[in-house]
């Protein structure tokens, strides 16, 4: 298990990230689809929308709400290239390992545990 509270604690000082937060309908859709289906929509996303070198519409590919992964993904700065490497180190213009998608999903995944476990 990867131990993110560094990286959560970086981005909980950065006004921008930390102004995410799951909404009513996310948290339901959550608890409708259950953790399993949640996690593979990520790694959908991910494999789909990040892991080419060069993705199409690259930092405008996740929108902000419509889904709780893209909500989770603008709050871990996992949501374009740009900020993979600022954040995590992982450079832009070579495609994602699976390895790095997998980092990916983790970082997505505890941040929406984080959140359906946060009082309301």
């Amino acid at each position: 298990m990867n131990d993110f509270a560094p990286l959560f604690a970086r981005l909980g000082r950065s006004t921008f990230r930390s102004r995410f937060r799951l909404g009513v309908k996310e948290r339901q859709y959550c608890l409708d689809k259950g953790a399993e289906v949640i996690a593979s929509h990520a790694a959908d996303f991910v494999a789909k929308r990040l892991a080419p070198a060069q993705p199409q519409n690259d930092g405008k590919q996740t929108p902000m709400r419509g889904h709780p992964v893209f909500i989770a993904q603008h709050a871990t700065a996992t949501c374009c290239r740009g900020c993979l490497e600022k954040w995590h180190n992982i450079p832009h213009g070579q495609a994602l390992t699976e390895s790095q998608q997998h980092y990916i999903v983790a970082v997505i995944y505890q941040w929406l545990v984080m959140q359906m476990n946060a009082p309301r």
